[in-house]
């Protein structure tokens, strides 16, 4: 069970986005894509999501092609988070969350008890039962985040990709997230996020994919692919590491390192 893509091409104005990305990715496994600002990471999920056309090669999901299956089937089958998102009008958290069941409803359905349900678990997952009432403009930016994760977690899709999903979270609310997150892999779904916190990355990730002027430039277990080396390189840092007291291994970005850092555009600027 995979989404892939091959020699995956994107373009924008002319200029190259992402260029000749292979990317294999499987179920069962939390994927942190990670890198620079400016990277290509959020158009990198855009085109798993199928909502950016490649201008070369092509992405499938279980080896058919992404663009040949019906919109109805890719929303049953991938469920996407995006920064910015909203609802444009006045739902209550509960009404937000619901809108996840539409890829399995028909048209002018009201819930059947299996939505229902598939509702319940999301909110309960993301710590937003006490919001059930609340209208989306009511909402802080951290609880608005977790009100879009639950949407999008009502899918119980085979693949949930987050783009940041934790970036408007207090800490203790970042953690619950990334629990989550691992916890819906374990429960058999692809889950791919687009992380800038490397020591959430590191801590909670299966697989680490690090983006850099739109090429891929590593991809492995986080110590596999977070090496000193690279994070001088591509993040221009240094990183402290260690074991906490359970033996799980942590990263922890410390400091500007004196080496370059690549820019997203390729050109190497001092560090």
């Amino acid at each position: 069970m995979s989404l892939a893509l091959h020699e995956v091409r994107v373009t924008l104005g002319g200029r190259t986005i992402l260029s000749d990305i292979h990317l294999t990715l499987e179920r069962g496994r939390l994927i942190g894509l990670v890198g620079p600002n400016g990277a290509g990471k959020t158009s990198l999920l855009r085109v798993l999501a199928a909502l950016v056309a490649p201008a070369r090669g092509r992405v499938t999901l279980d080896g058919r092609a992404l663009a040949d299956l019906h919109r109805d089937e890719r929303a049953r089958r991938i469920a996407a988070l995006f920064q910015g998102a909203g609802v444009g009008w006045p739902m209550t958290v509960r009404e937000v969350v619901a809108l996840g069941r539409l890829p399995h409803r028909h048209a002018f359905a009201g819930l059947s008890d299996a939505d229902q349900a598939a509702v319940a678990r999301a909110m309960a997952r993301t710590d937003v039962g006490h919001l059930a009432g609340r209208t989306e403009p009511t909402l802080s930016s951290g609880e608005r985040m977790r009100a879009l994760l639950a949407r999008a977690l009502a899918v119980e899709a085979e693949w949930l990709l987050a783009d940041e999903p934790v970036t408007a979270l207090d800490p203790a609310h970042q953690l619950d997230a990334m629990a989550m997150l691992r916890a819906a892999s374990r429960d058999g779904a692809g889950v791919v996020a687009v992380l800038h916190d490397l020591a959430l990355a590191a801590r909670f990730c299966d697989r680490i994919v690090v983006l850099s002027g739109g090429r891929l430039v590593a991809d492995g277990q986080p110590e596999e692919a977070l090496t000193d080396s690279l994070l001088a390189r591509v993040f221009g840092v240094t990183a402290e590491r260690g074991a906490a007291a359970d033996g799980t291994r942590y990263i922890l970005p410390w400091a500007r390192s004196g080496a370059t850092k690549e820019k997203s555009d390729g050109v190497i600027f001092p560090g």
